[in-house]
């Protein structure tokens, strides 16, 4: 095991997850991600995408806290509180792209045998990214990771 291997687990152990963060490539937004989460809390792992790293760490971290209090956050449901101004949403993550965006969740978990909650929100407008009026800016930044 070497030394982020350790980190990642004295981070679970202490914290309840590990947060990753993953730089903008050409094909990519930037991403973040948990591992942990549902070792800890029986809860999906959270990616979020588009966002600094800071806000996204955040999200995450919130996400982690609320967790392990005892909330259950369910795809396609409406929440107010995470984005200060807007509603956000939670869509639940297909394994087809497990093997492209959560490489440490596949180490963590010796496979696929994991649950994500991709992080949905809206432009400063209140546009979603699967509305029409969605611009392919937007779009991109939250690539569709969902079946539905």
């Amino acid at each position: 095991m070497d030394q982020y291997e350790e980190k990642a687990l004295k981070d679970i152990k202490q914290y309840g997850c590990h947060i990753l963060h993953i730089m903008e490539e050409d094909e990519y937004p930037g991403f973040s991600y948990s591992i942990g989460i549902e070792k800890t809390s029986s809860q999906p792992e959270i990616i979020i995408t588009g966002l600094n790293q800071e806000v996204a760490h955040w999200i995450a971290n919130e996400y982690n806290n609320r967790v392990k209090a005892g909330e259950i956050f369910k795809p396609d449901e409406y929440y107010s509180d995470f984005l200060e101004g807007f509603d956000i949403t939670f869509k639940e993550v297909s394994p087809e792209y497990y093997a492209e965006y959560f490489g440490w969740a596949n180490w963590l978990y010796k496979g696929n045998n994991f649950k994500v909650l991709q992080f949905i929100y809206p432009d400063t407008s209140g546009v979603w990214p699967w509305d029409s009026e969605a611009s392919a800016n937007f779009k991109w930044f939250l690539p569709k990771l969902y079946a539905n």
